[in-house]
This record gives C-alpha cells, structure tokens and sequence, in this order.
C-alpha cells in the first residue's frame, strides 16, 4: 500500500504522455482507415453486384461471389488495420495459410463442385429446362445449384449429378438448337419396287406438317442388307416435334407399307437338311 502511495505522479504523467504519443497517431491512424476502408469495401462490393447484374450472371450464383470478394476484402481491411497497430501479421497469414490449406484439402471435392458450379453458371453450357445427355444420364435440367445439377428423367426419376464432374467431361445438349434433324432406317423387301418405296415415304413427309421443307427432305438407298434393301431418310424439324414426327412416321409406314403391297422385312434364315443314304 505504502508503495502505491509513494508512486511519482509525475512519472505517471510521463508515462500515460509518452504512450499517448507513441500509440495515440497509430490508434487515430487505424480508426480512420477502419472507418474510410469500410465504406470503401461497401462501395466496391456494390459496384461488383451491379457489374454481375449487368453482365447477365446468374442470380444462383451472384451472392457467393458477391460473398467471396467481400470477406477477401474484409480480411485485407483487418489485416492493414492491426499492421498499422504494430501487431505483426506475418504469424497470423501463416496461420490463416496453412488453415486454409488443410481445409481445401479436406474439402477437395466439394470444392472441385463448387468451382464447377461456378463455371457453369458463368458459362452456361445449359440451362433450366433443357433436355442434356451427361455422365449417363439423359433428362431435363430441373434445377442448378452451386454444388449438384438436379435433372428430371423421362420417367420421372429425380438424377442429382455432382458440377465437378459435370463441367470438365462430356455433355450433349439437345435444347441448344431451335430445330433437329430426324433419322430414320426403313426397309424395304428385295424384289420389292425401289421407286415406290421411295415416292410413299416422300409423300410421308410432305403430308406432315411438322416436317420443314427447307432444308429439303433426304431420301437414299444407303445399305443392301442381309434381308431387306435400307433407305436412309432425314427430315428437319422444330425441337418440340421430334420425337412426335419420328414415333409417328414409324407407325404411318408401317401401316402405308402394307396398302401399297410393300414389304418390311424382318431376318430371316434358311435352314437345308441333308439326309445321309
């Protein structure tokens, strides 16, 4: 107690002066950067949400960008502050380094889906609605989120497909174009009257009117195959008829074959048996 009370006042002054000077300027100096670098960070992470909403970025995908440059920036901010402070930072990034370093990897795939997440909301190689044919799977883009792609088989089952894999491998879009083109295989029996053939499935489709005349429809002889002769025929349509135009067309040649006395062949196999004497 004696001591407390035998404390020089003045070497208190001295003391609270000399480190009023020494801290006080880095103190204020931290708190004005605090202040200014804050409203900065706001501004540029409002200037980024509006270049995003310019430039077409999905919406899915704009808040975790918009997420990701802030807490960049936020972090820059903390670090410049307490470096004004004189604390040293350098233990602190190492730190934060090796964290970060333990958590990528620990994390590899779901990051990998992430970062395929992202490219394909930036470069959308498909979108909702479209039927795609990817990883094995074929079916219609239900839904696209940061980590998955939900897609809808024509049987209605429900396929999650994993955006890492998705955007770095293979993928047949079927909705890219407005129109398809539509093949078919038709056969017709040997001895059977080539031009006919060719006149009733040319009458086919022009009676169609899904059919497009332009481009014109192709009609060839393309194969002499073991039991019938095979035309090739390719008619373009609009995208919602394909598959309409392709079930129907089978089903009116079968039928429109067999009035014009025309044969569909199907394989067959001659068998000769040889009786010993």
């Amino acid at each position: 107690m004696d001591d407390v009370l035998n404390v020089d006042p003045q070497l208190v002054i001295n003391q609270l002066t000399e480190f009023v000077l020494t801290y006080g300027p880095k103190l204020v100096g931290a708190i004005f950067v605090w202040a200014l670098g804050g409203w900065i960070v706001k501004a540029l992470i409002n200037g980024f949400s509006k270049a995003m909403e310019k430039s077409g970025t999905d919406p899915s995908l704009q808040p975790f960008l918009k997420g990701i440059v802030g807490g960049m920036l936020k972090i820059l901010l903390i670090i410049t502050v307490l470096s004004m402070l004189g604390i040293q930072m350098t233990s602190f990034i190492a730190i934060l380094g090796a964290a970060g370093l333990a958590v990528g990897l620990a994390l590899s795939g779901t990051l990998q889906n992430f970062a395929g997440g992202v490219m394909i909301l930036i470069f959308k190689p498909f979108k909702k609605g479209d039927v795609i044919d990817a990883q094995g799977y074929l079916g219609s883009v239900s839904e696209i989120q940061i980590f998955n792609t939900i897609l809808k088989t024509p049987d209605n089952k429900t396929i999650i497909i994993p955006n890492g894999g998705l955007s770095t491998s293979s993928m047949t879009n079927f909705s890219t174009e407005a129109k398809r083109r539509v093949d078919w295989t038709i056969g017709v029996g040997y001895g059977d009257d080539l031009d006919k053939a060719r006149s009733v499935i040319k009458n086919l489709c022009d009676n169609d009117s899904r059919i497009l005349k332009d481009p014109e429809v192709f009609i060839a002889v393309s194969a002499l195959a073991d039991s019938s002769v095979n035309f090739t025929v390719r008619a373009w349509v609009d995208a919602s008829d394909y598959w309409g135009v392709y079930f129907d067309m089978n089903e009116n040649v079968y039928k429109t074959f067999s009035k014009e006395g025309l044969n569909i062949p199907f394989p067959q196999m001659d068998i000769h048996v040889h009786k010993e004497a």
